[in-house]
């Protein structure tokens, strides 16, 4: 019964998915145009290896030479100090995290004693055989790398001990491959502990392969095809049939073994099988090109995944056959830009662990400017030295145009809205695509007034820990509205109600929010005030309440607040435990407040008809911060809570000019 309900969920998200996706993305090369380079009319660029011109440079060029002999001796280093071993049994990353707060430990190369481990807020974390699993993915996915710019060093240099250092990794990880046991808890893997992993570690082991083409014999590469590359392929090739993230980084590296081995059924399985990389971008990408999983780091982990295959594809003489996906996927990458809030901080829907995330994104698109030439990207890729700019330079520095105006935009296909108007710009998320990495979080919002952050989503800790789903994932982490002390029951596409961009206004609703519980919120920016309804209508047995969280500090104005340290426990929902300092007042009507932020303050007056209990508590913040927090109460079958929000300068102003 739990794979045929994990069918029928997979099966309902396709069909939104396909849904949203039905306004087509044609002409995909023309979006946002203005940002990138063309060449005979299209956006992409075939990219090139110059390794003579690579080593003319370093000759030639001083600051070249300098940054070759830091490679070479931070590579010279790991090869002298670093071997990975047969007995290491990889784990789960997320898992790497404090038992304290959830964030990631901090991660060294030496193997990890009993109390050598810490993280930001733990000077001392005790070694446990999980956390030393997760400690090994750590390794092996550094080792790979090394192994990569290690054969990039012996195209550079010639030196064949850089050449058979590589091979002879490649031979341990062939000759002892199924010693290692398969994974089956995240997909099927040896190497690593979950699929994924596996996907991306092969992606850096087939780029070190083939970079040793002139200096392997045609037997040892077939052994590695035959005991290291199909068999993970085959691997990979069982698991993720569905669109997803992973499935992308899958089918990617499945794609690089075709290339490498020459083998053309394994290429068109990659490319244009039931869940290849064509169908990834066709129904994963939604008509805003926004990727429907939501979390926009899945925009730039998916161009992660698919923009070394394409770059390997293009280096073959193959860009002809997959210029459509390239240029869907460009898209991806450029996107979020029309999300960004006045500092370049993004909005974070789903369960984003990297939190703040910015755009534009300028380091992601320097890493892809040798097939995705962006002024931005080009701008980034010409000030910094790597192993791509050294052999593929990115020619003139060329100045990146001004940034688009934040303007109000409905994105529709993929649930979200911004509006904007003065100083106020307020993103709210209406509904998901699909239950993959969706949080009961529907109808959340999160708002800047200029440049101060005034309420913002903090995204989530690492998946292994507690906190992730115990707190981050559930309404309590969100601004959103409770009944029962709960959030959003399920994944639901929601129903846009209306949207005025002009006017600043937007309103959606979740009509299935909770069984027999419908909600609805309406946001409006009205000169210098923010305005949030919000009208949730129930059978009336449970409480029902509104989260606020701020990002200043909170002071009272009206009534009084009284120490409440068995709110937690008293509302009999787990996630209310992890707030502490917690004081609740009993109010009529309404209850105002002053939140003090750096830069502003803002006035907060809440308007509730009848009785009402306003609680201010600590709360998680994004790992390991911490933030305040408003919880609004009341009973009822019919209940709107309104929120005013109103800068307090502008307000005293309009009094003086009112006198």
């Amino acid at each position: 019964m739990r794979y045929l309900a994990a069918a029928i969920l997979l099966g309902a998200a396709l069909i939104v998915a396909a849904a949203v996706n039905s306004a087509t993305k044609d002409r995909p090369e023309q979006y946002l145009s203005q940002y990138k380079i063309y060449s005979d009319g299209s956006p992409l660029r075939r990219p090139i290896e110059d390794w003579d011109g690579a080593r003319r440079r370093a000759r030639s060029d001083r600051r070249w030479s300098k940054w070759v002999n830091e490679e070479k001796r931070e590579t010279d280093e790991w090869i002298a100090k670093r071997r990975d071993r047969v007995e290491w049994i990889a784990g789960w990353w997320h898992n790497f995290v404090s038992p304290k707060d959830g964030s990631f430990l901090v991660w060294t190369p030496d193997e990890p004693g009993k109390r050598s481990l810490r993280s930001r807020s733990d000077e001392l974390v005790e070694l446990t055989p999980e956390l030393h699993a997760a400690w090994v993915y750590g390794f092996r996915i550094r080792h790979a790398d090394y192994m990569q710019r290690a054969a990039m060093l012996y195209r550079l240099t010639g030196e064949r001990r850089y050449a058979e250092w590589v091979a002879s990794q490649l031979d341990f990880y062939a000759n002892n491959y199924t010693r290692w046991p398969i994974e089956e808890d995240k997909g099927l893997s040896r190497l690593m502990y979950q699929s994924l992993d596996e996907a991306v570690l092969t992606v850096r082991l087939i780029n070190a392969a083939r970079l040793l083409d002139d200096y392997v014999t045609a037997e040892r590469k077939q052994q590695w095809n035959e005991r290291l590359f199909r068999p993970t392929a085959g691997l990979l090739e069982k698991g993720q049939q569905r669109v997803h993230n992973i499935a992308c980084w899958h089918r990617s590296a499945v794609g690089h073994i075709a290339i490498y081995s020459g083998d053309q059924e394994l290429w068109e399985l990659a490319l244009k099988g039931p869940f290849g990389i064509r169908k990834q971008l066709a129904e994963g990408v939604t008509a805003d090109f926004l990727w429907y999983e939501q979390s926009l780091t899945y925009n730039s982990y998916v161009v992660q995944a698919l923009a070394p295959f394409f770059t390997y594809a293009a280096l073959s003489g193959k860009l002809r056959d997959v210029s459509r996906e390239m240029a869907i996927l460009q898209n991806l990458m450029l996107s979020p830009l029309v999300l960004r809030f006045p500092t370049g901080r993004l909005p974070t829907p789903a369960d984003t662990t990297a939190v703040p995330q910015y755009a534009p994104n300028v380091k992601l698109m320097a890493s892809v400017y040798r097939i995705f030439p962006t002024l931005l990207g080009l701008s980034e890729a010409g000030t910094g030295r790597d192993w791509n700019t050294l052999v593929d330079p990115p020619g003139e520095m060329m100045q990146a145009p001004p940034l688009p105006p934040a303007k109000s935009i409905n994105l529709e296909a993929s649930r979200m809205a911004v509006i904007k108007k003065g100083l106020w710009q307020v993103y709210l998320h209406y509904g998901q695509l699909g239950q993959s990495h969706s949080q009961a979080e529907a109808l959340n919002y999160e708002a800047f007034y200029g440049l101060t952050d005034i309420t913002h989503d903090p995204g989530t800790v690492g998946y292994g820990s507690p906190l992730h789903r115990g707190y981050f994932t559930t309404g309590l982490a969100h601004n959103v509205p409770l009944v029962g002390g709960l959030g959003q029951k399920k994944w639901n596409p929601g129903k846009l109600l209306s949207f005025d961009g002009e006017a600043a206004q937007v309103a959606a609703a979740q009509p299935e929010y909770q069984p027999d519980v419908s909600v609805s919120r309406d946001l409006e920016i009205q000169g210098y005030r923010l305005i949030d309804t919000v009208k949730i209508k129930s059978p009336g047995k449970d409480k029902t309440g509104l989260v606020l969280h701020v990002q200043g500090r909170v002071g009272l104005i009206t009534g009084t607040l009284n120490q409440d340290p068995d709110f937690g426990s008293r509302t009999g929902v787990v996630s209310f435990r992890y707030w502490s300092n917690t004081r609740t007042g009993s109010y009529r009507d309404r209850a105002t407040l002053m939140v003090r932020y750096p830069d502003v303050n803002m006035k907060i007056r809440f308007e509730v008809p009848g009785s009402f209990t306003l609680t201010h508590a600590v709360s998680p913040d994004t790992p390991p911060g911490k933030r305040e927090t408003l919880y609004l109460e009341t009973s009822g079958s019919d209940v709107v809570f309104r929120t005013i929000f109103e800068p307090v300068e502008v307000e005293n102003r309009e009094s003086r000019e009112s006198e």
